[in-house]
């Protein structure tokens, strides 16, 4: 196929990528996405179901923008689709009486919860042990906990808000190549040249949104910024009735402890009695590469999974399924949204590092924003590229 020019080409169709199609395609530019898998898929960061939102972000006020104005767009994909894609459930947030290792970057997760909440006029409440154990005997508690509530975060459905954004951007008149590996990505003055195995590409602007693979695409100088970490998630059967784990009785939830490695987070039985509950944590020890990742989840792991887990939650024993995902990271835990440090035709966008979807919708606005304009209503100091 010979070289063709788009006015933007994405480089990768997950959570990100996916939004900033649809975006892109809303804004009537000539616009390409590419993925070497099909996605909506499970290959890497944005699969298995659910995946948790909320207003007040304790990882810092600076997100709390993104979070409320994807909640929008997830209410108008709905209308536009037809699909649900955000369930507002609650959320519960608790933690013991003493955080000693940051969760996302956040030295006191819950107590910034708390003022984001209150800064941006979040509907919360403040929960001490005796309303947790009331409200929520779904929990195990000892006695120091300090509680956040926020009926308006809940869970938002991956899949199928990637499937949905792309199935639009194409209605909208976007070009979508499925399963086609991106080998190079090459800023040149004034464009940038996408390499692929259907041809090579060149398009005003590419927004590079490869997740786990982004670090393939830069120079070594850049690369080491991203770390790439395995993730688990379980789904495991309760102890006692499902019913007290249904959504509307159940919260989606996050329970920090002394450490980032105790970190615990989870969903209600969002496929009824019979689906168990999905849970997971974190884990930063191992850096993985995602082409040779183990994608199976080992006995010992479930093992050690339900050790953790039972600590704070009334579970079975029975893990009914589980699978992996991947977490790019940086260091600081921030998001890198940014334009290439020495390429301003390269657009870097990097939104994760453990938290990133509930963002991702705005993100997707955000790049289509910088990508056409060279510039973003939304504040991005934060999230600039630093070296």
């Amino acid at each position: 196929m010979p070289s063709d020019r788009w006015d933007v080409i994405v480089v990768g169709l997950g959570a990100m990528g996916s939004a900033a199609l649809y975006q892109l395609s809303k804004r009537g530019v000539r616009v390409l996405g590419i993925d070497q898998f099909s996605p909506p898929h499970d290959r890497g960061s944005s699969h298995g179901d659910t995946r948790l939102t909320r207003l007040g972000v304790g990882e810092g006020a600076h997100y709390v923008p993104l979070a409320m104005r994807s909640h929008e767009i997830w209410r108008e994909l709905e209308a536009a689709s037809g699909e649900e894609i955000l369930s507002e459930t609650g959320g519960f947030f608790f933690s013991g009486e003493e955080q000693v290792s940051p969760v996302h970057g956040a030295s006191d997760f819950i107590t910034a919860t708390i003022a984001a909440a209150e800064q941006f006029g979040i509907e919360h409440e403040v929960l001490d042990v005796e309303a947790m154990r009331s409200r929520f005997p779904q929990f195990k508690y000892y006695g120091k906990e300090v509680g956040y509530y926020e009926p308006r975060a809940g869970f938002v459905c991956p899949e199928r808000a990637i499937d949905v954004q792309l199935r639009l951007a194409e209605s909208q008149g976007a070009t979508v190549w499925r399963n086609t590996p991106v080998t190079a990505v090459e800023p040149e003055d004034g464009s940038v040249r996408v390499v692929t195995d259907r041809g090579a590409q060149t398009a005003t602007r590419v927004v590079l949104t490869a997740g786990a693979w982004i670090s393939r695409f830069l120079e070594p100088q850049y690369s080491d910024r991203f770390a790439v970490y395995r993730q688990m998630l379980f789904w495991f059967d309760v102890d006692g009735s499902i019913d007290d784990f249904m959504p509307g009785r159940f919260p989606v939830y996050i329970r920090t402890d002394r450490t980032k490695d105790d970190v615990l987070y989870g969903f209600p039985a969002v496929d009824g009695p019979n689906g168990g509950i999905k849970i997971a944590s974190e884990q930063y020890l191992a850096q993985c590469d995602p082409d040779r990742m183990d994608r199976d989840v080992s006995d010992e792991e479930v093992a050690q999974m339900h050790a953790l887990a039972s600590r704070f939650l009334r579970i079975g024993q029975c893990c009914q399924r589980a699978t992996s995902c991947l977490f790019t990271v940086t260091p600081d835990g921030e998001f890198v949204i940014d334009f290439h440090p020495r390429h301003s035709e390269l657009i870097l966008a990097s939104p994760c590092s453990g938290h990133g979807f509930k963002h991702s919708a705005a993100i997707g606005e955000m790049l289509a924003e910088l990508a056409i304009d060279g510039e973003t209503r939304f504040e991005r100091g934060p999230f600039v590229f630093t070296q």
